[in-house]
């Protein structure tokens, strides 16, 4: 019993300490700054004008080769110099870094094709688009035409992205307009609509190549 007496005085005498010391008027200071200048740092606007980088602007671009979470690592290849067409060329040997696209990315490439490349080069991927429009429209020559045409049938994706990330002929850039991970999605579609085509154009040669071989042997 006298233990349990001692006990429950103790307690007391030590919350009327703590009670007393929290209470004390004692002025106290945290102590001198090591470094004031990194614990109160100047803040500046993110728009605002800066006098410590050469072009006074406070908002900063990524460090060149930043690639964001869940991007696609950036393309290696620069833009031709006028008259040079040396790394236009070398995209040819760039393979796109995506992973075989399934049916809901599929339609989210169809998407972006239909926003972005369609008014030229149309739905079908046939080149009439409305701007275009069989020749009625304000543009003065056809686009390209992505299905039907050999040449850009045979376009590898790595050429087809260095075009629409710098631009080619009277296509300009869309950098701006479709991510980088975008424009190969729309590359990747662009693909899946030409290898039908081909293969009836390589079917339709076949049959043709068989048909004059048997008049042929039929004349014998």
């Amino acid at each position: 019993m006298n233990m349990k007496k001692i006990s429950i005085i103790s307690l007391a005498v030590t919350l009327l300490m703590v009670l007393a010391v929290s209470c004390s008027d004692v002025k106290r200071t945290p102590g001198k700054d090591y470094m004031p200048d990194m614990r109160y740092s100047r803040a500046y606007e993110t728009y605002s004008a800066s006098p410590i980088f050469r072009d006074g602007q406070t908002n900063r671009e990524p460090v060149a080769g930043t690639v964001k979470r869940g991007d696609v690592y950036p393309f290696h290849l620069t833009k031709d110099a006028a008259g040079d067409t040396a790394n236009y060329y070398a995209s040819r040997a760039v393979k796109s870094p995506l992973p075989a696209m399934n049916e809901t990315e599929m339609k989210e490439a169809e998407r972006l094709y239909l926003i972005n490349c369609a008014i030229c080069h149309g739905p079908k991927l046939d080149g009439n688009g409305p701007l275009w429009n069989g020749g009625d429209g304000p543009f003065p020559a056809k686009p390209a035409t992505l299905v039907g045409d050999a040449k850009y049938e045979n376009m590898p994706e790595g050429q087809m992205y260095y075009s629409t990330t710098y631009g080619k002929n009277l296509m300009g850039s869309y950098a701006s307009q479709l991510q980088p991970k975008e424009r190969w999605m729309v590359i990747t579609y662009i693909k899946s609509k030409q290898k039908p085509a081909a293969a009836v154009v390589a079917a339709a040669a076949a049959a043709a190549a068989t048909a004059t071989d048997t008049t042929a042997a039929a004349k014998k």
